[in-house]
């Protein structure tokens, strides 16, 4: 895939941040009383991993003027090199505006994660295109690639809006578009034909399509083909049946992909994935990874998967390395995964767990 040349910024991405609040120790939330905080948006931990190895990355969001959160926000994104705009909301008194919570636990053996969202009066949920320069951001800046993810998009009619605007804008300027499903029932609700119309425009647009079967038949109503068994064949049969249907309706779309995960339990997972690139299939078949916490995986999967798209590695050394970083970011107690270098992310993918001195 070619790239825009001479960009600022390898990868950009629009979001609702917030702040994520997690038990030490591995506790269930319900009991716990003591809590670590760390900023965060599924959208932003995509970015993590190319900033953390030296690209430049940007985060278009919004922030409640004058709150102690958003500034805790800005200090964890400078902290991770992501750099960020956004226009400044007053509050409005206690009932206004502020910053989503994501409460959640890492789970521990046969007690699974549990992730709660308190996200009332988030001021995400207001983004609006207009609230940034367009033609300076993606005409004289510059950016490889913009991500869009369908948690951003499905977030408020305001936040769809902006999307596709958005969408638009990097497209008219040659940035590769980047599009990950990710429904969310709870965020449909109500919206249903819209959010589908909405969805499917913004699939026209793009050029990477990432997904599970569910993603694809809910967000952009694509029928596939009926489930064949269970199991990890049944599920590789399943989403190239589907992505076959996919490119029929969006011969745009040059490279498409998705995780593979069978959980054993809370802290032992089977980790793969597959990816359809240039008309030909590559698969990372699952193999078994210790899980410290595995809110995050995908996104740091993904991340890495871009991240050598936009190296310009070939297909399969992306999908390798989209592997690893997923895995490192199960690895982590946040929610995002921080390679310290390459070489720790291809010893993943070896793995080579032997100590570095």
């Amino acid at each position: 895939m070619k790239f825009r040349e001479n960009c600022t910024y390898a990868l950009a991405t629009v979001s609702s941040m917030g702040v994520r609040i997690t038990p030490v120790d591995r506790q269930p939330v319900h009991t716990s009383h003591t809590f670590e905080m760390q900023a965060t948006s599924a959208e932003s931990n995509v970015l993590n991993v190319a900033s953390s190895l030296g690209l430049k990355t940007k985060v278009l969001t919004r922030f409640v003027k004058d709150s102690a959160i958003a500034s805790f926000i800005k200090s964890e994104l400078r902290r991770r090199g992501i750099d960020y705009e956004g226009v400044e909301v007053a509050q409005g008194g206690p009932w206004g505006y502020r910053h989503q919570f994501n409460i959640a636990d890492s789970g521990f053996g046969l007690r699974g994660p549990r992730v709660l969202n308190d996200r009332a009066g988030e001021v995400g949920r207001t983004i609006a295109a207009s609230d940034f320069d367009m033609e300076r951001i993606f005409g004289q800046e510059g950016v490889a690639i913009l991500h869009l993810s369908g948690l951003i998009a499905a977030l408020s009619p305001e936040t769809t809006q902006a999307c596709l605007e958005v969408a638009r804008a990097a497209k008219a300027h040659g940035t590769r578009i980047s599009f990950d499903l990710n429904f969310r029932a709870s965020f449909w609700e109500g919206r249903e034909e819209e959010l589908r119309r909405d969805f499917q425009e913004i699939a026209s647009l793009s050029d990477i399509l990432i997904g599970n079967e569910e993603d694809f038949q809910l967000a952009l109503g694509i029928d596939g083909p009926e489930a064949g068994g269970k199991g990890i064949a049944a599920k590789i049969d399943g989403f190239k049946g589907m992505i076959e249907e996919v490119r029929k309706a969006y011969p745009n779309v040059s490279v498409f992909a998705t995780t593979l995960r069978e959980v054993f339990n809370a802290n032992c997972h089977n980790w793969g994935g597959i990816m359809l690139a240039d008309g030909e299939w590559y698969i990372e078949m699952p193999r078994e990874i210790q899980v410290m916490d595995r809110i995050g995986g995908g996104d740091g999967f993904v991340g890495g998967f871009l991240y050598g798209l936009v190296q310009g590695w070939e297909n399969e050394k992306c999908l390798h390395f989209g592997w690893a970083t997923g895995a490192l970011a199960a690895s982590m107690l946040t929610d995002y995964g921080t390679p310290a270098d390459e070489e720790q992310v291809w010893s993943i993918y070896k793995g080579n767990a032997r100590v570095k001195r």
